[in-house]
């Protein structure tokens, strides 16, 4: 059973860019590291402070061994490291869903 990870970000709305940036640093690590990356989605209409993450993998054990992966990887660490410089994400929250219904 695959399972769905939703990242929702809290963002500073005058870093919106820096999001973006952040956001396009994963399109390689995370896949490289396990998950099945479905996208990034910052603000466009309504909240200018609500951002997503989105990726499938395939259970909670392999999203332990995705995240070890991840915090090991050197494009994930400085992607890290960037966001903790920059300031940007003013809280994140994950919730992991499975799909029931299509």
């Amino acid at each position: 059973m695959m399972i769905t990870c939703f990242i929702r970000y809290q963002i500073d709305p005058y870093k919106r860019s820096a999001f973006e940036r952040y956001a396009q640093n994963w399109n390689e690590a995370i896949p490289r590291c396990g998950a099945d990356l479905i996208g990034y989605f910052a603000p466009h209409e309504g909240s200018a402070t609500l951002a997503y993450g989105v990726y499938n993998i395939e259970n909670l054990a392999a999203y332990e061994a995705y995240r070890a992966r991840l915090a090991a990887d050197a494009q994930g660490r400085e992607n890290y490291e960037f966001a903790q410089r920059e300031r940007f994400i003013l809280r994140e929250d994950r919730t992991f869903l499975k799909l029931c219904a299509k």
